[in-house]
């Protein structure tokens, strides 16, 4: 459904994407990550024909976004970070106002406008003025707005950004309820999200791809297998030299103190479970042992990993 190769965005010296590859395929709800300034709206701006690219290419269900520009575009439904709403139109004369521009009219017109309003929650506020709903309901209109024209491809740019916790579960339950008959492309930096929704992760840092994947294939590669707890009573520099001292070690982090006991992560090579090591170090350095727990890596660690700058 998407395929972009080597696509790259220059603001005059700016690099904003460097040669981004990747390929999201029919029906996947795919997450795209990365910190902030990293990328992710200019390449949606080129992926919905808001911007044009500096070299490289993307499609749209094999339309080239530039040399086919209004034809991939009939196949988006796009909400932008900051929903660009009519404030002083009804829910409902906003939505036929947007079908009309999008080519649907009469009965058609009618009947994706009642789809949409129950698909996206809206039926009890439809002839209320946009300006006095809450952002959760604009966000809702938004995407309304994006599904009048029943586009294959959702792009979903930060849909839940500044919405209250409450606001944020409902719009997550409706994208994942979309993401049942359509293919979503959805940039978000709330990592929980991508967890509960998405079928593969994109993640971008600097402008360029770095690791495009399912969720447990991203965290089973990693470099660093999460970390293990430890709390031992023993003196805190002498005990870290000695677990660090330890095959597959890559790093020992003293944490606290805490009523006589230290407690210290222990960071460990993929693929590797020190834990009876450590356990057999305690017994043999008469260290009395209250706590071995090996946390494992997380979206969180792949996320980090990939884009800390040290």
């Amino acid at each position: 459904m998407i395929k972009v190769d080597n696509l790259t965005k220059r603001f005059g010296r700016h690099l904003a994407v460097a040669g981004a590859t990747f390929e999201v395929e029919q029906g996947e709800v795919v997450g795209f990550l990365g910190p902030n300034g990293a990328g992710k709206t200019t390449t949606i701006r080129m992926l919905t024909g808001f911007l044009p690219p500096t070299s490289g290419s993307a499609a749209i269900d094999s339309l080239d976004v530039t040399r086919h520009s209004v034809e991939a575009r009939r196949q988006i439904g796009y909400l932008p970070e900051s929903v660009p709403l009519y404030r002083d139109m009804r829910v409902r004369e906003y939505l036929r106002f947007r079908g009309g521009i999008k080519g649907l009219k009469g009965k058609t017109l009618h009947l994706r406008m009642d789809e949409v309003l129950e698909r996206c929650g809206l039926r009890e506020v439809r002839r209320k003025m946009i300006k006095t709903l809450s952002k959760g309901f604009r966000q809702r209109v938004g995407l309304a707005d994006a599904l009048i024209h029943d586009p294959p491809l959702l792009i979903l740019d930060e849909p839940t950004n500044g919405l209250d916790p409450n606001q944020i579960r409902s719009i997550r339950h409706l994208i994942k309820q979309l993401g049942k008959s359509h293919t979503i492309l959805l940039s978000t930096h709330i990592l929980t999200e991508v967890e509960m929704i998405c079928d593969k992760i994109v993640i971008i840092d600097g402008g360029k791809i770095l690791a495009s994947d399912t969720p447990s294939n991203l965290v089973s590669t990693m470099r660093s297998a999460g970390r293990i707890s430890i709390e031992v009573k023993a003196d805190p520099e002498k005990a870290r030299e000695r677990m660090a001292a330890l095959d597959h070690v890559k790093k020992v982090i003293y944490e606290r103190s805490r009523d006589d006991w230290e407690e210290f992560s222990v960071l460990v090579e993929s693929g590797t479970d020190t834990r009876e090591r450590l356990a057999r170090l305690a017994q043999d350095e008469d260290w009395p042992l209250r706590r071995l727990h090996r946390h494992d890596a997380t979206l969180e660690d792949v996320f980090v990993e990939l884009t800390r700058k040290d």
